[in-house]
């Protein structure tokens, strides 16, 4: 996951994520070279302009800890009427994108490789974007580590800060108290409305399955997806 979760005060971020060494494949590595400039975006702490960083100004989806790319990808070739801007801490996911990218071409997809909370922060302008999606966080499953999830109210109220209104919030899980945690969180942000017509989980999303959540699945884990709507009052 790519984002960092709340400051305590007087010490670091609390982090998310772990950030892991993890290697690269000499495919992945030589897509980061080959690659890199074209599809992956600098982030300096400075405002993006989201109509410059495509070859095409459309409406832009952001996703947070996109792994290795395969969903994110699928999609980004599903519907090319949209942008799709992907942020991950981890080489191996960006050069696993970067590969994937272009072996099918994806014009409509961007990443940058930097902590997701302070690219949100600093990077995305408030009311920007059409769709932000969180697929499978680390739940922290220890209780002791539950302050580590990525779903936080400070958090929540920043993604629906940058969202248009009307725009969607997409959440995933397949570990069951992280879900009932989300569906709480997101339940209580005044800017944010339940799409599910039962205010609970959101059935049959739009969604290609990851290469994690199939594991999950072969092994009988359950799966609970979260969309909220930004409401259109200002």
């Amino acid at each position: 996951m790519a984002a960092s979760s709340d400051s305590v005060a007087g010490h670091r971020p609390i982090r998310s994520y772990v950030l892991r060494s993890g290697r690269l494949t000499d495919a992945q590595a030589k897509a980061i070279q080959e690659y890199w400039q074209q599809y992956v975006v600098p982030f300096d702490g400075r405002q993006l302009d989201l109509n410059t960083l495509f070859d095409r100004p459309a409406p832009v989806v952001v996703e947070i800890g996109f792994g290795m790319g395969d969903s994110l990808l699928a999609m980004a070739l599903a519907n090319p009427q949209l942008n799709y801007l992907g942020i991950e801490v981890h080489k191996p996911g960006i050069g696993k994108l970067l590969l994937g990218i272009s072996n099918a071409g994806a014009g409509n997809l961007r990443m940058i490789n930097h902590d997701a909370r302070e690219v949100m922060e600093q990077g995305i302008p408030d009311g920007s974007l059409a769709g932000v999606q969180v697929f499978f966080p680390d739940p922290w499953h220890k209780k002791k580590h539950h302050k580590r999830r990525l779903i936080q109210p400070e958090f929540t109220a920043l993604l629906a800060a940058k969202l248009q209104p009307g725009g969607r919030l997409h959440l995933a899980t397949d570990w069951a108290p992280y879900a009932e945690h989300m569906l709480e969180v997101l339940g209580n942000c005044p800017a944010l409305v339940n799409c599910a017509a039962d205010g609970g989980y959101s059935k049959d999303t739009p969604r290609p399955q990851t290469k994690f959540e199939r594991r999950g699945l072969r092994l009988g884990h359950g799966v609970w997806d979260l969309v909220f709507r930004k409401t259109d009052a200002q």
